[in-house]
């Protein structure tokens, strides 16, 4: 579980940077600002929990089923948040907004948002 929460990190972190030049290169001829900042957004949740999942993966043993639910609350969260917010400004910049990845983005949102309720639960259970 520990090299599968590094290596997972490890990618996002480094498609965050890819997308990011992406975006700021290839897309910002091509992206209003409004839609440029949205694409942003998503870069940057996806690089916040790259290095949360980083950081838990070198720190937690991840054993108990809060701390295996985290990870994977993280994971799911930011690939339906980010990709979804990806998705949906890149067709709308081509005149076809895939309008089915909307309800999407706030459900990774939630995964996000329960992902750190569980971190939080993990470190009260922490032995004193």
């Amino acid at each position: 579980m520990t090299q599968f929460t590094l290596l997972f990190a490890s990618i996002l972190g480094g498609l965050a940077v890819i997308f990011g030049a992406f975006g700021a290169h290839a897309l910002k001829k091509i992206l209003s600002d409004e839609q440029l900042k949205s694409f942003e957004t998503g870069i940057k949740y996806q690089m916040y929990h790259a290095i949360v999942l980083l950081v838990v993966g070198f720190n937690v043993n991840l054993e108990t089923a809060a701390e295996k639910y985290m990870v994977y609350s993280f994971m799911l969260g930011v690939l339906l948040f980010s990709f979804s917010i990806y998705g949906l400004v890149i067709s709308s910049a081509n005149n076809k907004k895939l309008t089915f990845l909307g309800p999407v983005t706030p459900l990774g949102g939630l995964l996000l948002i329960i992902g750190w309720g569980l971190l939080f639960y993990s470190i009260l259970n922490l032995p004193k």
